[in-house]
């Protein structure tokens, strides 16, 4: 189903076409954009709140700036969507986050629109701040560079770094500060009192409007009136919040707080901040949600709803006659509660992401055992290790994705030191829909190379809480369970806790000839492939190996000695993953049997449901059965 665009959305191809309207007709603009957005979210699904809460500010971008010669980087990209719209690809709208289509994220060979591509967090200053430099070299002098980041986004550590380099230079270098006090959950820290400190000083607001005016006409009195509003507007702010501004002490030329969703305002102070040169700061205050009322009210729900009725809001869900298995993410939350009961040295830990990994469970039952530490994946790594030292378990909660961003602490705070720090990395191997900026394919391998590092990944939503419960015994040391985005496999997941020998795995099946070694959840695949060649006589092994480090010695010689055939399935990358801790093991110890290792190959997988990229990758139900008839039947060398 093609969404219809509105009247003059329809006429929209491209940037310089919005260009061609009239200032008073962008608000008709915007209304079409917002409701274009929602039209196609609510029937196909993908991120929501952000992208309403900027529909002014990417039209007013586009409008004043001449995109894409001047250069708009977009933090995250969640907010996106009416940028993608506005940039020629609003027919094909419908695709996005669909196996083949759009991207969700700015991707830049996706659009020459999409100048930097993004889904990680906080890299839309530094970004831009190398563009405007390469720009000030090339004698780009007129070029203009802007950065789009939220609140949430900016206490990530990478975006001070930025502004700290971006202030002692001389570039057309403007930041624009998105304030929704939002992340995908509210955001927490000092940084975001300070920021409503700003927006709710009344005196400071009643007279920035006056600043505005002044500012507007610099243009007309020249360089001398230009430095007099400078020293005014600073003047004000000095005074009036009684402190120095935390964006000027860095040189910043801070100008705001603004409405962001008064797009005549919004056109005015962009065509005027144009013309200032230097690194500038544009506040603006936005809801995440604008323009649809339950997505304003509430904000996490519906940064990605899923599909849903526009007119009455209900999101739509499959409902069950029988009980269904949970999110193993949800397994993760319940299971820390419990945990936390028995064992008053728990504590949680999460970089911003309570809701999207459970333990926003634990912070409502023990709101002083569990932390959101903001964007701040090294800082959540480090923070666990001070827990640590004294005597305390914390588990780490970070997205795989995310840990790639906090790799030198994993090594330096954590593992040099041997401290029990539990890390649990949801949505590892393919995060669906999100594509490669959220694929979690590397964690194996980079763990794995990790002195003092366990790594464990459960084949059922038991075999985690059984994980959780062993690594919270005394004396771990540094511990990663990954488990992937989604439901599992079992109803009825309230198992008894068990301590795991760790670096044992598991026999499913015993067999002849050829072994299936798994590690992780696609380990319910192999389940139904030896079922299936049961069928037919047969009879192979599955293996549940559970660890990738240390191995489980013991159990692989007893496989080498029996099977000279031999799968390995695991998903994540092939390159240093478990595959090839199985090669290491065969090589180290003589053995000789032909091994098909089945993962994520060296290429970047794009975006789709997670089946559909266990397909591309060979190593779903089919794939997998198909390798075991080809080793079993064509004698296929490796």
């Amino acid at each position: 189903m093609l969404i219809k665009p509105g009247k003059l959305l329809a006429t929209i191809n491209s940037p310089a076409d919005l260009r061609k309207l009239s200032q008073e007709q962008l608000l008709e603009v915007c209304q079409e954009l917002r409701q274009f957005i929602i039209d196609n979210v609510s029937i196909y699904g993908g991120h929501f709140g952000a992208s309403l809460g900027v529909v002014e500010l990417t039209v007013a971008l586009h409008y004043i700036f001449d995109t894409p010669y001047d250069q708009l980087v977009w933090d995250v990209g969640h907010q996106a969507y009416g940028h993608k719209i506005l940039t020629g690809r609003r027919d094909n709208f419908y695709t996005n986050r669909k196996y083949g289509g759009l991207s969700g994220f700015p991707k830049r060979k996706e659009s020459e629109y999409d100048i930097f591509g993004v889904g990680h967090s906080s890299t839309s200053i530094s970004a831009a701040l190398g563009m405007a430099v390469a720009s000030q070299y090339k004698n780009e002098t007129n070029r203009q560079h802007i950065a789009v980041i939220g609140d949430g986004a900016l206490t990530a550590g990478m975006a001070f770094e930025a502004l700290n380099h971006a202030g002692v230079t001389n570039t057309n270098l403007l930041v624009i500060l998105n304030d929704n006090c939002m992340s995908i959950d509210p955001n927490v820290g000092a940084l975001k009192e300070y920021l409503t400190d700003i927006t709710t000083s009344r005196t400071y607001n009643k007279l920035r409007d006056d600043v505005w005016n002044i500012l507007g006409k610099i243009s007309k009195f020249g360089p001398n009136a230009q430095a007099i509003a400078s020293k005014v507007e600073s003047g004000i702010k000095a005074t009036l919040l009684k402190q120095s501004n935390l964006f000027e002490s860095l040189k910043f030329r801070y100008f705001g707080p603004i409405d962001g969703h008064d797009i005549n305002h919004l056109v005015s102070v962009l065509n005027d901040l144009k013309d200032i040169p230097g690194p500038k700061l544009l506040h603006c205050l936005t809801v995440k949600g604008k323009g649809f009322a339950l997505a304003e009210k509430d904000q996490t729900k519906w940064h990605a709803p899923g599909t849903f009725d526009k007119i009455t809001g209900e999101i739509y869900k499959v409902h069950y006659d029988t009980p269904q298995p949970p999110k193993y993410q949800d397994v993760f939350g319940h299971t820390m509660v419990e945990l936390a009961q028995q064992n008053s040295k728990i504590m949680g830990v999460t970089p911003a992401m309570p809701s999207g990994c459970s333990l926003n469970i634990m912070m409502a039952a023990m709101p002083n055992r569990a932390f959101d530490v903001g964007i701040a994946e090294q800082h959540a790594v480090t923070f666990s290790a001070g827990l640590a030292t004294q005597g305390l378990i914390p588990f780490c909660n970070i997205y795989s994705t995310f840990m790639q961003r906090a790799y030198d602490q994993v090594i330096h705070d954590v593992a040099l030191q041997n401290l029990n720090v539990v890390f649990c990395l949801d949505r590892a191997g393919f995060a669906g829909a999100d594509g490669p900026t959220h694929h979690g394919c590397y964690d194996i391998a980079f763990m794995r190379c990790v002195p003092n590092m366990v790594v464990s990944s459960p084949m059922n939503e038991s075999e985690l809480r059984n994980l959780m419960y062993t690594a919270s015994q005394p004396d771990m040391g540094p511990f990663s369970i990954r488990y992937p985005r989604g439901e599992g496999v079992m109803p009825e997941w309230r198992t008894p806790l068990k301590k795991i020998a760790v670096g044992t795995g598991r026999t499913i099946q015993e067999g002849e000839e050829l072994a299936v070694l798994t590690i992780g959840p696609v380990g319910n695949y192999a389940v139904e492939v030896c079922r299936n060649l049961q069928i037919e006589n047969v009879k192979i092994g599955h293996y549940d190996m559970r660890f990738a480090k240390p191995l489980d010695e013991k159990l692989l010689h007893q496989i080498f000695q029996k099977y000279d055939k031999i799968i390995t399935v695991e998903d994540g990358c092939l390159q240093g993953g478990f595959g090839s801790a199985v090669l290491e093991f065969m090589a180290d110890n003589n053995y000789h049997a032909q091994v098909r290792r089945l993962g994520i190959p060296d290429t970047i997988i794009e975006h789709g449901s997670q089946l559909e990229l266990h397909r591309e990758c060979g190593f779903d139900p089919t794939g997998i059965e198909r390798t075991a008839r080809e080793l079993l039947f064509h004698a296929v060398s490796v």
